[in-house]
Order: C-alpha cells, then structure tokens, then sequence
C-alpha cells in the first residue's frame, strides 16, 4: 500500500489522468513532477545547511572603499558655530530654525 492507497486505487487514478491529459503528454509531466520534488528536496537541505551557518561570525567587508568629500569634511565645525541650541531640551537646531526640531519650543 502506497499512501493508503491500494492497487486498485493506484489503477483508477492513472486511468483518469491518461484521460485528463492524454499519453503523449504523460511524459512531460513526470519529467516536470521530478524536477518540483529534486527542486523541494535541494530547497530543504539549502535551508539546513543555511542553520548550520548562522552560528559564524559576519563576514567584514574590509573591500569597501569610503570616499570623503572635503567640502563635507567641514561641515559639522560650521554648523556648530551657527546652531542654536533649544533652551528646553538642550536640541542642536538649525541657525534660521525658529522652532525646536526636537520639542517644537520656541527659539529666542
């Protein structure tokens, strides 16, 4: 017995299926119900060996190249020079901000 299914059984569904899609194309779907349980099986044993390799550490990526922009470089020394710091909740705003970003307090 196969699945429960006993030879009599196995018959009729075979029989209905020739019916339904023909010999000559019998064939072709065996070949494609092949490849869906390979493909099933591989995805299965993918997802056990992708387990097995969380436990590794991450992999750095020393290969990046970081580009600076000099104009950028600057940047943060004059916006301090020019923020306005909230007198509520101490936030760095903006020089022309005339609420706060954080409290939404007004600045003097």
């Amino acid at each position: 017995m196969i699945l429960g299914l006993g030879p009599l059984e196995l018959v009729v569904i075979v029989v209905v299926i020739l019916l339904i899609f023909g010999p000559k194309n019998l064939p072709k779907i065996g070949s494609a119900l092949g490849k869906t349980v390979k493909n099933v099986r591989e995805g299965m044993e993918e997802g056990d060996d992708k387990d097995e390799k969380s436990d590794s550490p991450i992999e750095s990526h020393d290969d990046v190249e970081v580009i600076e922009d000099e104009d950028d470089a600057d940047a943060p020394e004059e916006a301090s020079s020019d923020a306005i710091f909230c007198s509520k909740c101490g936030a760095k705003n903006a020089a022309d901000a005339e609420f706060c970003s954080k409290c939404g307090n007004k600045l003097n």
